[in-house]
């Protein structure tokens, strides 16, 4: 992860013009102990099954990716020029950690891993733009019965 002192300032003008709301109010829903939850990872690293189609520069979408998928059949095409992919050529959990939920469900500190798990494209899109996509990945959490989310913003 670069520090913001080490971009050049228009990099540093664009991610500190971003406007970050505060959330009204206090969660809603407390969830039950780690040992019991089921956890999902949603990470912004472009990435997809191989033969999905590539995602664009300004991509509000999402990839699906199955529970349980091989890290190796998995492709990034996140289209930022500033991400360096040697650490997930090196090694995928960078980016995507499903082999460490995987240990930690085998191990008993987490319930279990979801079904299903999410991938967008992070390359600069403002609050408004991704919020239905928000929404809908929200209800697809939900869905799978998934009460606690790894995120990995890339």
């Amino acid at each position: 992860m670069v520090r913001l002192a080490d971009l050049p300032e228009i990099d540093q003008a664009h991610l500190l013009g971003k406007a970050c709301e505060p959330l009204p109010g206090e969660p809603f829903v407390h969830g039950p102990p780690l040992t019991q939850r089921r956890v999902a990872i949603v990470t912004t690293a472009g990435l997809h099954p191989a033969g999905q189609p590539n995602f664009d520069l300004r991509d509000t979408d999402y990839r699906v990716i199955p529970g349980d998928v091989d890290g190796r059949d998995l492709v990034m095409s996140h289209s930022s020029v500033n991400f360096d992919r040697s650490g997930f050529q090196q090694d995928i959990n960078v980016v995507f950690p499903l082999e460490r939920l995987r240990e930690l469900a085998d191990a008993g500190e987490i319930g279990s891993v979801a079904s299903f798990h999410y991938a967008l494209n992070g390359a600069g899109w403002e609050p408004h733009e991704i919020e239905p996509t928000a929404a809908e990945l929200a209800r697809m959490l939900a869905a799978d019965k998934v009460d606690a989310a790894v995120l990995v913003p890339v």
